[in-house]
């Protein structure tokens, strides 16, 4: 299981703390068994919005470039064009492998 990030663990605590405070005000109990009720509520929901807090996700930078001379050669040509002409590099096409992040 993934460690919760910075985001997902102030999300989370301050809903359990700010739920809880709020649901004691409304509900104005003073028995045990309600603060107790209200506690585990307020628990729950931080649990849950911790939870669904976005991860940013990693775009893997380590795709590994296959080619042979032709391609490199090709690409030295393309760049000392673009290099005289001043035009911005067009993007280049990746394998869908390249898409994917790389887990370490």
């Amino acid at each position: 299981m993934p460690r919760p990030t910075a985001a997902q663990l102030a999300y989370g605590s301050a809903t359990v703390v700010v739920s809880t405070i709020a649901m004691l005000l409304l509900s104005q109990t003073s028995t045990g068994l309600g603060v107790a009720v209200i506690s585990a509520a307020a628990l729950a929901l931080g649990l849950l919005v911790a939870l669904t807090v976005p991860i940013p996700r990693r775009r893997g930078r380590h795709a590994a470039r296959t080619g042979s001379a032709e391609t490199a050669g090709a690409t030295t040509a393309t760049a000392a064009r673009e290099g005289a002409t001043g035009a911005a590099p067009a993007p280049e096409s990746r394998p869908a492998a390249a898409e994917h992040p790389v887990h370490h």
